[in-house]
């Protein structure tokens, strides 16, 4: 089964999918911000077009392990998702998912051209990464 991830942002939102057997995450696309019912659609289709079983979606916390507004935001996006699709949700911690694609894409040698700009599917893939290795500990 594949797993779609989503990295909210405010302006560009992060996809990433699994491979079939969901042990692999790989960056898909970047879709840039334009309502949550379009932005949601959107995802939507992403999810039906690669037969996604289940769509991850990120939500950061503070420090305390507190809801903030982007956590809220993704609480939102998750439900005009729902109302979209009949695909099973889960929302997952993505706090510093956007460090750590930077930190992989400087381990992996990325060079720095390539580095410049932004992550955000990089780190949708960091998200779903951190799901997956997470189920498959279980």
């Amino acid at each position: 089964m594949r797993i779609l991830a989503v990295d909210p942002g405010e302006k560009r939102i992060g996809i990433a999918i699994s491979d079939p057997s969901a042990t692999i995450a790989t960056p898909l696309t970047v879709v840039q911000h334009t309502s949550r019912r379009v932005d949601a659609a959107r995802i939507a289709d992403f999810a039906n077009q690669f037969q996604a079983g289940l769509i991850v979606i990120g939500k950061s916390f503070d420090e305390e392990g507190c809801s903030t507004p982007a956590s809220r935001k993704a609480d939102r996006l998750a439900e005009a998702i729902a109302q979209q699709c009949d695909i099973p949700l889960t929302m997952w911690d993505e706090s510093f998912s956007t460090q750590d694609a930077r930190q992989a894409q400087l381990v992996m040698g990325t060079p720095r051209r390539k580095r410049h700009g932004h992550q955000d599917e990089v780190a949708a893939a960091v998200i779903l990464q951190s799901y997956l290795d997470s189920k498959a500990k279980t």
